[in-house]
């Protein structure tokens, strides 16, 4: 039971992860993002490595702000094909 409610519960996740994905609004927020951090970053001064290094990570931060999401819509889609055979299972055993 307790495995079914952790499996609901990433399925959930999933849903919520894949509108947030599916916005407009925060895909435009990621791509300025990548695109304004990535502009700053070019026109540092190469003399500037802190600047050049907390703008570089910025980038990567969305990036892994982006994988999670991504991540958390795999884990869900994965765990909604365990609700399903469990599902299944419980049907050919008689198990409502």
């Amino acid at each position: 039971m307790a495995d079914e409610i952790a499996l609901t519960r990433a399925a959930e996740r999933a849903a919520r992860a894949q509108a947030l994905l599916g916005d407009e609004l925060l895909a435009e927020a990621f791509e300025t993002l990548d695109r304004e951090y990535l502009k700053a970053w070019r026109v540092t001064a190469a003399r500037d490595t802190d600047a050049r290094e907390r703008l570089w990570q910025a980038v990567q931060i969305v990036a892994k702000v982006r994988d999670h999401l991504g991540t958390v819509v795999n884990n869900g889609k994965l765990a909604q094909r365990e609700l399903t055979d469990l599902a299944e299972r419980k049907r050919l055993l008689g198990i409502v």
